[in-house]
């Protein structure tokens, strides 16, 4: 098993763990090849689901790679803002033919079953989202050779993630698509500007923490991730760069809408899930956005037989088409050629930044010093 962060794999490239199918075995498995560290979304799956597919994983790849986890949320006491919720919801039903779905699923995601199952059989990297591990769990993967990584919004979430013992943060700037990873859902937080740009996170945490950080949140381009990298991170994590690739498992309609001038930009929404995630602006999200419920996963529940029968009605307007704010900057390659590509840029802006400074210093006033 690797010991440090840089030694998971041979370029700081991190593809992002999207959880819903489309980060499966063939997208990690092919940016883990090309040299980046690959990641399998274990959310939303069984335990016995995440463990054949880490199996398919291993028989294509012997590079290391990463599992993500979502950690537990709390019951929902108070169903009523939901059942409201599923009223406003009736008529998407009706339109698409088919039921809303029950609100009663689980609220813990199999975690336990989950980590019992990585306990058991390690693999190099697991991370987690939507809160922090307790320190038990953490030292528990550390005792096996897990790195561990748990995913922050806040500096006060990686001073959490370092206390409990976790390896690296991965810091999720506001810009990232899907959902925002943080560990205690505020409703009071939604539409304040509270969440940081990547950049003014970044630095923040570096000064907080002394442990390794991975940057994410709107990275399409080299010269980005070389940006993060100069800021303090050690590497560049990226989710709806891949979303288009081949390998990737997202929805042909969802990969098609990341660079249709018809979906001009993205939004932070509670409307599919119920925690806030960012999505391109389509009609579902613009008609049921503003009026979901902070009940996360039991909106998931309710609007996940919606959003299959959507797709499956090849109609985008009524999907979840989770994408960062970079997504017009999609480019359709296999992963592993995008890999290559983002490297080749990464190391023209290095070159770039190295000669600028070797042609003079500049003083704060912005003169040649």
């Amino acid at each position: 098993m690797p010991t440090a962060l840089t030694d998971l794999c041979r370029h700081p490239i991190v593809q992002a763990p999207m959880a819903g199918g489309a980060s499966g075995s063939e997208l990690a498995a092919a940016v883990c090849q090309a040299g980046g560290l690959g990641f399998l979304a274990a959310g939303y799956k069984t335990a016995d689901g995440m463990y054949q597919e880490i199996k398919q994983l291993r028989a294509l790849t012997d590079h290391p790679f990463g599992v993500n986890l979502f950690m537990p949320q709390p019951s929902l006491a108070d169903t009523s803002a939901v059942e409201v919720y599923r009223e406003q919801l009736a008529g998407e039903a009706a339109w698409y033919e088919t039921e809303l779905g029950d609100i009663d699923g689980p609220c813990d995601d199999g975690y336990e079953a989950k980590l019992a199952i990585l306990r058991e059989d390690p693999v190099p990297v697991v991370s987690f989202t939507f809160g922090c591990p307790s320190r038990a769990v953490l030292d528990g993967f550390a005792k096996v050779g897990t790195y561990t990584v748990v995913t922050v919004t806040t500096v006060a979430e990686a001073q959490d993630a370092q206390w409990s013992g976790a390896d690296a943060v991965c810091v999720q700037g506001v810009e990232a698509g899907g959902h925002q990873g943080t560990h205690r859902d505020d409703p009071h937080a939604d539409g304040t500007g509270a969440g940081l740009g990547l950049l003014a996170l970044l630095a923040q945490v570096r000064e907080a923490v002394q442990i390794p950080v991975i940057a994410a949140g709107g990275l399409m381009r080299g010269a980005q991730i070389a940006a993060v990298l100069a800021a303090g991170a050690s590497m560049a994590q990226l989710g709806t760069a891949f979303l288009v690739t081949p390998e990737s498992g997202a929805n042909p309609l969802h990969k098609q809408a990341l660079t249709n001038p018809l979906f001009t930009h993205t939004e932070l929404t509670r409307a599919f899930s119920g925690r806030p995630a960012r999505g391109l602006v389509n009609r579902f999200l613009r008609e049921h956005g503003p009026y979901a419920p902070a009940a996360y996963p039991a909106v998931h529940y309710l609007t996940s037989t919606v959003r299959k029968a959507a797709a499956k009605a090849g109609d985008a307007q009524g999907m979840n088409l989770w994408a960062g704010q970079g997504h017009r900057l999609a480019r359709e390659m296999p992963a592993g050629r995008l890999v290559k590509v983002l490297v080749s840029e990464l190391d023209a802006a290095r070159v770039a930044l190295g000669e600028v400074r070797s042609g003079g210093d500049v003083d704060a006033t912005g003169g040649a010093a």
